[in-house]
């Protein structure tokens, strides 16, 4: 049994990004086995949501409060100001750079309680000092985050918006290389990622990567399944960039097609935290709805007739494309949206990049009964085969053993 210090940015709970979903899971699955501590920290003013200390995923919890500015407010912008003219730091990084933090990450590690430490997403990073740890370190990398900055800066039309987003590219680039190099190891979620890191990065500690999981009994089609008519779902945090631009391109480029073969079909944007871009889209369109914060997104998937994931920018773990499948639900996709997944155009998904290409897809799957039950079906199969997670845990800890750690088991 390995004694693990997972080291993480924030907690866990609400389980309401793709990011906190997969964590947990993967938290969850190790737990059975080995013994797992959480270092995390915690927005200054915030409270735990319910269920987070009594959750099962570690076996200790340990929150260091840190001095966030809440998004949008006079602190928040203050900060962005600070970042852009007195750091060479991107801000996403900078806003996580905590003393306190990186002191109980040391006294832990001085502690000789751990095997291993891993860093969960890049902002931990930050707080890491390398040259003082006993323990080995492994980064846990879930986006290649300047690739997110980059795709980001070249949708942007507006000079200013632009020159901000392309400079926090450039630091990102930087910042990712140089936080990334010192690890034991680097686990990235694709096969494209860890390549990417390797090329652009020069990293020779990139070990490989893990694929996408996704619970198939928590997430399980009804039966029978009886979908709205002509209902289109998005399933994202509503609250992040490309998930905001990729929803009000699909209104803006891809609907209004879409609504010229299907003249009822419906848009539904399920997610936490939309912004006020976002809400008026369904304030001056009829056939929009936007959900916001949901307990449960399986009771408003199992009313999508098809997902639609028309992303030109981001990066990550996909899992709403994954847990869409899970549910029975088609899914069409720009080839950005499925990056990095082990997923066949025309047969577990449909792959458009195009606007006028991505509404016809989506017209062919609320057109075809026939079509969405193929594709719900292959896809499922997919998913029950290759992507439990325990089998992610498996090849995390193959990974993991590459480094010349020795993994007991029970």
């Amino acid at each position: 049994m390995m004694k693990i210090l997972w080291v993480k940015s924030g907690p866990l709970f609400p389980l309401n990004t793709g990011g906190r979903r997969r964590t947990h899971a993967m938290l969850e699955a190790l737990s059975r086995n080995h013994e797992v501590t959480y270092l995390a920290m915690l927005p200054e003013g915030h409270e735990l949501a319910a269920g987070e200390n009594e959750a099962s995923y570690a076996r200790e919890k340990i929150w260091i409060t840190n001095p966030e500015p809440k998004k949008r407010s006079p602190a928040f912008f203050l900060a962005l100001a600070k970042n852009l003219f007195f750091s060479n730091t991107p801000y996403i990084l900078d806003r996580y750079r905590n003393a306190t933090f990186a002191e109980k990450l040391l006294e832990l590690d001085a502690s000789g309680r751990f095997d291993l430490i891993l860093c969960d997403f890049l902002t931990p990073a930050i707080n890491f000092e390398h040259d003082q740890l006993r323990t080995k370190a492994i980064l846990f990398q879930h986006n290649v985050e300047a690739q997110i900055w980059k795709r980001l800066a070249e949708e942007q039309t507006n000079p200013i918006t632009k020159f901000y987003f392309q400079d926090q590219f450039r630091r990102m680039r930087s910042a990712e290389k140089n936080l990334s190099r010192p690890f034991a190891g680097v686990i990235t979620v694709s096969e494209q990622d860890a390549t990417q890191c390797r090329k652009e990065y020069d990293l020779s500690n990139v070990l490989g990567a893990v694929p996408t999981g996704v619970d198939t009994e928590f997430f399980s089609p009804p039966d029978p399944r009886s979908p709205k008519p002509g209902l289109i779902g998005f399933l994202g945090s509503m609250d992040w960039m490309p998930n905001i631009e990729c929803v009000e391109y699909f209104v803006a480029e891809i609907l209004p097609s879409v609504l010229e073969k299907h003249p009822k079909a419906s848009f539904r944007i399920i997610g936490r935290d939309p912004t006020l871009s976002v809400r008026l889209l369904a304030e001056r369109h009829s056939n929009i709805e936007v959900t916001g914060t949901v307990d449960d997104v399986r009771p408003h998937l199992d009313e999508c007739e098809v997902l639609v994931v028309p992303l030109r920018s981001g990066g990550g773990t996909r899992i709403k494309i994954f847990e869409a499948m899970a549910q029975g639900v088609p899914v069409v996709s720009t080839t950005i949206g499925a990056e990095g997944l082990p997923v066949k155009d025309g047969e577990t998904i449909l792959i458009a990049d195009e606007a006028a290409e991505f509404a016809e897809a989506v017209a062919r799957v609320l057109k075809s009964e026939k079509l969405r039950k193929n594709l719900a079906k292959q896809s499922r199969n997919l998913l029950l085969q290759n992507h439990s997670w325990d089998r992610v845990i498996s090849n995390f800890l193959e990974l993991i053993r590459t480094t010349g750690l020795q993994i007991r088991t029970n």
